[in-house]
């Protein structure tokens, strides 16, 4: 079988439990590879009976429900998978950038911190209770209209197949992350000698972070973002997520997060110089959201960091997990 197949089965077993993953995966592979024998006795070209199967078996997500027994309803089993897509979307995208944007307008305003914090939960919680009514009101609307009679809104189709679990992590991940740590590098070299900001006087000449930092911390990370650069590479040679790979993720993560937080809140990270530089940041309070919305920031980060290898590293196949932490 080619890697359509692959993709297929791996995008079927990978909502089951892991207990039925190994069963239903030489099943299903049993199951396509006699219909594909099949339609080429029957004259077909091996390329052509495998798309013709794995059309006809339809999207792998309803298959893996059926073979899992759970049934999809809510909304109508017809459109359930995209409506569940498309609320899943909405809410990654537009609570956080909702949360965010009422903080900020709160900090800019001069409120406490308690006010900031609780305007942005508020908002949160409202626009994902929006999101939810609003986007499951239109579904219901086109199941009770009987729009979906005609089938679903979104018609599934291979092209819509995931890429398959790889060997090896995916070269674009892996760039994109060099060249965000690169930016970040660059970052706390540049801010020290050139301007990054403006007032009405000009350019800020003042560094960002406090020049005291160089004494320590701020090598500290730098070679902190340099060892999480070369974990990128080691883990693109090592073909993804693995146990001993996720755990030294969690460490690096957190080795860089802490410190910052911790100056952050102590009010030892950024430069007085620079932020006297704009009269808004001697408001009441702001100072003090700065200090917890970086300190947030930095542990959400490596908090998400974290998770994410830990989640990779779970889902890898049984053999990936133990591969050394590089070959």
């Amino acid at each position: 079988m080619t890697s359509l197949t692959d993709r297929y089965v791996a995008a079927t077993v990978r909502s089951l439990p892991e207990t039925q993953r190994a069963d239903v995966e030489r099943e299903l592979r049993g199951s396509i590879e006699d219909h594909v024998d099949a339609r080429r006795e029957a004259g077909m070209t091996a390329e052509t009976a495998e798309r013709d199967v794995l059309t006809e078996l339809g999207d792998p997500a309803g298959l893996a429900a059926r073979y899992s027994e759970r049934p999809l309803y809510l909304i109508g089993p017809t459109n359930f998978l995209f409506y569940r897509r498309s609320l899943i979307a909405l809410l990654a995208i537009i609570v956080p950038i909702s949360a965010v944007g009422s903080a900020l307008v709160q900090a800019f305003m001069g409120e406490a911190v308690g006010a900031v914090i609780a305007s942005a939960v508020v908002t949160a919680l409202s626009a994902a209770m929006h999101i939810g009514f609003w986007v499951t009101l239109v579904f219901a609307v086109l199941d009770w209209t009987g729009a979906s009679k005609s089938g679903p809104l979104v018609r599934w189709s291979l092209d819509m197949l995931p890429e398959a679990p790889e060997r090896r992590a995916h070269r674009g991940d892996t760039i994109a992350s060099l060249v965000l740590l690169t930016l970040v590098l660059v970052f706390l070299a540049f801010q020290q000698f050139f301007p990054i900001a403006w007032n009405l006087d000009g350019p800020v000449r003042e560094p960002v972070l406090d020049p005291a930092l160089w004494s320590f911390w701020l090598p500290y990370l730098i070679a902190t973002v340099i060892a999480e650069m070369v974990f990128t590479l080691v883990k693109h040679r090592a073909g993804g997520s693995t146990w001993p790979l996720a755990v030294v993720n969690v460490v690096i993560a957190f080795a860089a997060a802490v410190p910052v937080a911790v100056l952050a809140l102590a009010g030892a990270l950024y430069n007085p110089a620079f932020l006297a530089a704009f009269d808004w940041m001697q408001a009441d309070g702001v100072g003090r959201v700065l200090a917890v919305g970086t300190a947030a920031v930095a542990l959400g980060v490596a908090s998400w960091d974290a998770i994410d290898g830990v989640v990779r590293a779970a889902r890898a196949p049984r053999s990936a997990r133990r591969r050394p932490l590089a070959r």
